[in-house]
C-alpha cells in the first residue's frame, strides 16, 4: 500500500511556464505535478497534488488531509501568512517546505520564511527539481518514520 503525500502549491504557481522564467523556469504547473506522481509512484508514494490562490482555502487543505506529510511551497505566503505556519504547527505530519529559487537570493522581505520553523526541512533554489528532491525527502522520511513504529 502506497504512503500518501500532499503536495500544495501557493498563490500564482498556477502560472508557471509563463511568469518570470527567468526566476521560476519554463515548466507548467501541470507538467511538474505529473513529474512529481511519476517520481511519488517510483519511491512508492501516492501523490495528491493541490494549488490554490487563496490562503483560506489552503488552510482547509492541510488541516483536513489524511496524507502523511505534507510537501508545500507557500509561494509569497511563505512570508506573510501565520494562519498557514498555525495550520502546519497544528497538525502531526511532517512538512517539507519547497521554493522554486533560493529565497535567500533574493529581496530582502523573501529572505524570511513563516513557514520555516514548523517545517521538518526546507529545499529551495532548484527549480523545479526542489519539488522532486522534496519527494526523495519525502519517501526517505516515511520510511524511517515506518521503521520507528514497527520497532
Amino acid at each position: 500500500m502506497s504512503k500518501k503525500i500532499l503536495v500544495v502549491h501557493g498563490p500564482n504557481l498556477h502560472l508557471l511556464g509563463q511568469r518570470e522564467p527567468n526566476i521560476y523556469g519554463k515548466t507548467t504547473l501541470e507538467d511538474i505535478n505529473k513529474k512529481i506522481s511519476a517520481k511519488a509512484k517510483k519511491a512508492g508514494l501516492d501523490a495528491d497534488t493541490y494549488q490554490s490562490n487563496q490562503e483560506g482555502q489552503i488552510i482547509d487543505k492541510i488541516t483536513q488531509t489524511n496524507s502523511e506529510l505534507i510537501i508545500i511551497n507557500p509561494a509569497a505566503y511563505t512570508h506573510t501568512s501565520i494562519a498557514i505556519r498555525d495550520a502546519l504547527a497544528a497538525i502531526e505530519q511532517p512538512v517539507i517546505e519547497v521554493h522554486l529559487s533560493n529565497i535567500y537570493k533574493r529581496e530582502e522581505f523573501r529572505k524570511k520564511s513563516l513557514i520555516s520553523g514548523v517545517a521538518t526541512g526546507t529545499i529551495s533554489g532548484f527549480g523545479e527539481n526542489s519539488y522532486y528532491l522534496a519527494v526523495q525527502a519525502a519517501a526517505v522520511l516515511l520510511n524511517k518514520i515506518n521503521e520507528k513504529k514497527n520497532k
